[in-house]
């Protein structure tokens, strides 16, 4: 696609532009803001501003032509989302800074009305990414962010050897000092690799330590020779000097031209993490032949029409049972819109809205309608929407959608944050619906809703061609550790996910055998309660999705003056099997000290019949039954009695998905499986 380049001159910005070419996009404009005539450096949240007496330089060394602004606003919201979460208040805020970036991309636009993509240097700084990613957004172009979620240490490491040369125009961190102003990236590197090793320090600069401005990039046409200088000192001082260089004079010296696409090897698709579930995978398919035999749904059988119900326990509501009237005789615009005006009655019963969950999971009954539901469904949120899941399942005649929701009080802010990437680059995919890749509900159990993920290519948001069962499996698993630990990293990084409850969703019943040999290659695996389910189809045509539930392992105790702190804690994984004459209940449970857990109960046989077996399971997991905010039954034929005979008089929100095939991760040919989500009561 055609991009405009958002220069601030330095390393970040300019080396992003080489990997927008490797990735075949076509750089046509540069875009930069800038500070009032008469002030070099502004305490900016978003721009770097020093060294803007170069930017001219860097746009005529790349060839193309410069648009700038003037920056008039400033950081007036300050927090990690921008925007509102409803959507009718999405829109921006008069007078912030951010605002600045969306007149000057607004006028690239009417000047280049090719223009669809915007090259953003971001390597680490969630809050400029969600920024920026917020006006793009609204323009409607593609951000493209090659060097988000970078190893810092590889990326320096990998801007030199492609070639770009970068000096340091700016000082602000410990151990540097005006002494280093001048020097270029390579002749700074041991240093910096020193100070991240001595203070942690940021090898790139992420956190202020420095700033840089490039004097040579593969893309560029001319090289920039500095020509006069002169060191400006804001303080200097033995713990961390400040300081910066005025660029009073320099020219242009014309290259002979480069090659872009052998300059260097993108990062591996595949971290070596995970290339143990991909082998894994591709043994399994070796030794075990992969035919997938013909769908007969003998034992199918569909419960009663879906009643919306919620359950409220703690500051958690959950919500089942979403649908439309069945043979309503609806359209399927009106028939989405009945889906959410029922969500947001239930919400409301409890002064909630739709902005207040944390995870829809939404069934269909084909993706032919995937793009009509997504299009629809966005005009329901604005920015940070909840996380999702969505896949085709063998639903009733006559009902085309059905939801079910998660949502939690919250009281402060900080309270819930969301992971709401729209960017390509080569980290996880950026989300292709109105969805967040995560949602954390931080003061309220510490849970994890983490969206589907299948296994695309992040840098094409494409499936791998020809198809892949084992790239499949193994970039999905890449994508959830990658979301979690993004997400962790923007939090605080003091916490690792815990998951407490797995699913995979197949297309394909013959690959069963294969995914789960997949998963057996995560060590963490052995310790979560998983299951397998085959249903009609998934988004884009994948083979597989994982979808999972994790916990930060932050629990909230009192010590012995009776004041709460928080301390990190494993989850507690416990498993149980009851068999007898062709009859079988099998249950996986993780729960955390706090009472947070995630449950499947695999049930097998004619238990209708025998519902006081359900005694069995109510003993194994009385705590987590009695906190239960959520259900997912998924079902070959429904245990209704044994149901009734669990929770009793309990209204607990279940929502029940007809699969194809239920397996646990050692069996197969389960008739029925309950997912089950519990929280603290507090």
């Amino acid at each position: 696609m055609k991009y405009v380049a958002l220069l601030s001159g330095g390393k970040d910005s300019c080396y992003n532009l080489v990997h927008c070419a490797q990735n075949g996009h076509d750089l046509v404009a540069a875009a930069s803001l800038r500070p009032e005539s008469g002030k070099e450096e502004l305490d900016s949240y978003m721009y770097q501003t020093v060294g803007q007496d170069a930017i001219h330089f860097v746009a005529q060394a790349l060839e193309v032509p410069l648009y700038r602004q003037v920056i008039k606003g400033a950081a007036l919201e300050q927090g990690s989302e921008y925007g509102g979460r409803d959507a009718g208040n999405a829109g921006g805020i008069a007078g912030d800074e951010t605002e600045d970036l969306y007149q000057l991309l607004l006028q690239v636009k009417e000047n280049h009305r090719d223009v669809q993509g915007v090259s953003v240097g971001a390597i680490l700084s969630n809050y400029q990414r969600v920024r920026v990613e917020h006006v793009c957004r609204r323009l409607e172009l593609t951000p493209l962010c090659y060097l988000w979620q970078r190893n810092q240490a590889e990326l320096l490491d990998e801007m030199i050897g492609a070639g770009l040369e970068a000096i340091l125009i700016k000082v602000a961190g410990i151990g540097l000092t005006k002494a280093h102003l001048g020097k270029t990236m390579a002749q700074m590197q041991p240093t910096l690799t020193k100070l991240n090793t001595l203070y942690g320090s940021h090898i790139c600069g992420e956190g202020g330590e420095y700033e840089s401005l490039t004097l040579d990039c593969p893309l560029f046409k001319h090289r920039i020779i500095i020509t006069e200088t002169e060191t400006i000192i804001h303080s200097d001082n033995d713990f961390a000097t400040v300081a910066f260089l005025r660029i009073k004079g320099a020219r242009l010296e014309a290259k002979s031209p480069d090659i872009i696409k052998d300059i260097f090897t993108p990062p591996p698709l595949v971290d070596k993490n995970f290339e143990l579930v991909q082998s894994a995978v591709e043994q399994s398919q070796e030794e075990v032949s992969n035919v997938s035999p013909s769908f007969v749904n003998l034992s199918l059988k569909h419960p009663e029409a879906s009643v919306p119900l919620s359950r409220r326990i703690g500051n958690w509501i959950g919500v089942s049972g979403i649908q439309a009237q069945q043979n309503a005789g609806l359209v399927l615009k009106d028939e989405i819109k009945e889906c959410f005006h029922l969500l947001n009655d239930q919400l409301s019963k409890h002064s909630l809205q739709l902005s207040n969950c944390t995870i829809i999971n939404i069934f269909i009954s084909s993706m032919d309608i995937f793009l009509q539901v997504n299009a629809i469904y966005s005009t329901f949120f604005g920015v940070s929407p909840p996380a999702r899941a969505c896949v085709g399942v063998d639903i009733l005649d006559g009902v085309r959608v059905r939801l079910e929701a998660i949502a939690f009080v919250e009281h402060t802010p900080i309270d819930r944050h969301a992971l709401h990437v729209q960017g390509l680059s080569y980290w996880a995919p950026a989300n292709i619906g109105p969805y967040s890749q995560a949602i954390l509900a931080r003061l309220a159990g510490e849970k994890i809703f983490i969206s589907g993920q299948i296994g695309m290519i992040p840098s094409q948001l494409a499936l791998p061609s020809p198809s892949s069962l084992s790239m499949e499996v193994a970039l999905s698993c890449q994508h959830v550790s990658r979301v979690s630990s993004a997400l962790a990293e923007n939090t605080g990084g003091d916490w690792i996910g815990h998951t407490q409850l797995c699913i995979y969703w197949l297309a394909r019943q013959g690959d069963l055998h294969h995914v789960r040999s997949g998963n057996d290659g995560l060590e963490a695996a052995k310790v979560e309660p998983t299951i397998y389910i085959t249903v009609k189809e998934l988004p884009k045509g994948a083979l597989v999705e994982k979808q999972v539930l994790q916990h930060t392992g932050r629990v909230r105790i009192l010590d012995d003056d009776g004041s709460e702190i928080v301390e990190h804690r494993k989850p507690q994984f416990e498993q149980g099997l009851w068999s007898f004459y062709g009859t079988a209940i099998r249950w996986e449970t993780s729960i955390m000290e706090d009472g947070s857990a995630g449950s499947v109960v695999f049930l097998k046989g004619d238990l209708n019949n025998q519902p006081s077996r359900s005694q069995t399971v109510k003993s194994a997991l009385s705590a987590q039954l009695r906190t239960t905010i959520s259900v997912r039954m998924l079902y070959r034929q429904t245990p209704a009695a044994f149901l009734r005979k669990l929770y009793g008089d309990d209204k607990v929100p279940i929502t029940e998905i007809p699969c194809r095939f239920i397996a646990s991760r050692n069996e197969d040919f389960w008739d029925a499986a309950l997912c089950i989500i519990s929280t603290t009561p507090r």
